[in-house]
């Protein structure tokens, strides 16, 4: 990894031959990189009024630039330092890591080359809550006999709740119980990239034998074999090859097997026949517990104020909640104390985008969507299978997520009466909670409703 100054010098080199000298000269004076941790990006900026500009003017070329040269570099921060303030050292590529304050976890933990590993994901640091525990039970099955328990594992769920971080675990668990099994971690982009290399240099034999030495398999992200007929093959006789010799396999995405499209029967049917778990949003309790581990872990002080607004403002994902957190921790070593409530508000208030508000329109729209019935059908008074379980679903929705009035929800769908709206609601709410694969429709439509706005 380059250097911060470094890496800034050739930034700087970059926007100097695309800008005027003018600007130049005026807006990115005195700039420097204060922190790059975990691929984000803390520029210092020598006052409000340059940040604020940097922010609205320049900042998608600034990223740009950094990406570059950086491709590990995934987002940008901006915070202000006194001029009489140095910025860090750069971490010396020898030393050991460290989870103090002062670094952030600056100091990488380098991927082990054998297994593709990330050390810095364990369990010790893994924030077990309702929205994970039977993830995160199935993990465990897998640990105590690879091979014969959940075989394959499939984990899905929105972008940025864990399942990176669950996954490794779970292979770098297995590694430490059993130094004999050999693990592998991989995304389905990077199995495909050897797939495609291994048919265009003529080494396929090789690229087989490649992943066939392992005693476990990870994937990450395999919603994107979609259309990839040789790659989906490929992993198919992989598959087959690591079930009949009683090697686990685990598979992540973002949705259940059955709705990822352009996916072969044979393919997804080899994914269904293991154990499906989902890791849906955190709940505020387990956001708070996830944002209290993260502050621990850093060796940071931050009042119980700040982690429980955080925790209530911030909901979307885990990966934002803990670079919300690392954004406060840097300003508040910038500024030399602890940042208050009101400057933390302040700062969220300008970094979050608030959300598009979501109408029972959205609502009926994306369930009709899903079940594929025609969003008139939903208010004529028919009872055809086909349009009562979405209708009942609606209502459901609507109420559950959104504390919508029994009386307002039948009006909306054609006039019905609040009571079969409530009949609605309990049936869903009770089948829900016995018939798995409802569960999992209704947090796949939740999935789409909230991803759209």
């Amino acid at each position: 990894m380059v250097e911060n100054k470094q890496l800034w010098e050739n930034a700087l080199a970059q926007i100097e031959l695309n800008i005027s000298k003018a600007n130049f000269g005026t807006w990115f004076k005195n700039t420097y990189i204060y922190k790059l941790d975990d691929g984000m990006v803390f520029l210092s900026t020598p006052n409000t009024f340059v940040k604020d500009w940097l922010k609205a003017k320049y900042h998608k070329f600034i990223l740009k630039a950094l990406r570059e040269i950086e491709p590990n570099v995934r987002s940008l921060e901006y915070i202000i330092v006194k001029r009489d303030d140095k910025p860090p050292l750069d971490p010396a590529p020898t030393q050991a890591p460290s989870h103090s304050s002062s670094d952030l976890g600056l100091n990488e933990l380098y991927i082990n080359q054998d297994s593709n590993l990330n050390p810095k994901y364990t369990f010790e640091s893994f924030v077990v809550g309702s929205f994970n525990e039977v993830a995160y039970a199935a993990s465990q099955a897998v640990i105590k006999n690879p091979g014969m328990n959940y075989n394959p594992l499939y984990i899905y769920g929105v972008t940025g709740v864990g399942k990176t971080h669950l996954l490794q675990a779970v292979g770098n668990q297995i590694s430490r119980l059993n130094t004999n099994k050999r693990v592998f971690y991989t995304t389905s982009e990077n199995f495909t990239i050897d797939c495609v290399n291994s048919i265009l240099n003529n080494k396929v034999n090789l690229f087989k034998e490649k992943y066939r030495k392992y005693d476990l398999i990870i994937m990450d992200d395999i919603q994107f074999f979609s259309n990839k007929e040789k790659t989906q093959e490929e992993l198919f006789h992989l598959f087959n090859h690591f079930y009949e010799n009683n090697k686990q396999i685990i598979f992540s995405s973002d949705q259940p097997p059955k709705y990822i499209e352009h996916l072969e029967d044979r393919l997804r049917s080899r994914f269904e026949g293991g154990m499906i778990v989902d890791i849906s949003k955190p709940d505020y309790e387990s956001r708070l517990a996830i944002l209290k581990n993260k502050a621990n872990f850093l060796n940071t002080p931050v009042s119980d104020e700040v982690l429980e607004y955080i925790a209530s403002v911030v909901q979307d994902s885990i990966r934002e909640l803990e670079g919300t957190l690392k954004s406060i921790i840097v300003q508040a070593q910038a500024k030399k104390k602890e940042i208050s409530l009101a400057e933390v508000k302040h700062l969220l208030k300008s970094n979050i985008k608030p959300k598009k508000s979501i109408s029972y329109k959205d609502v009926i729209k994306t369930i009709a969507n899903f079940y594929s019935v025609d969003e008139k059908t939903l208010y004529e008074k028919t009872r055809r299978k086909e349009v009562v379980k979405p209708r009942q679903i609606i209502m459901y929705i609507l109420r559950e997520d959104f504390n919508t009035s029994y009386p307002y929800i039948g009006q909306k769908l054609g006039g019905r009466d609040h009571t079969t709206v409530i009949h609605a609601y309990e049936k869903i709410k009770k089948d829900s909670k016995t018939d798995s694969l409802l569960g999992q429709e209704i947090e796949q439509i939740r999935s789409q409703l909230y991803s759209n706005n």
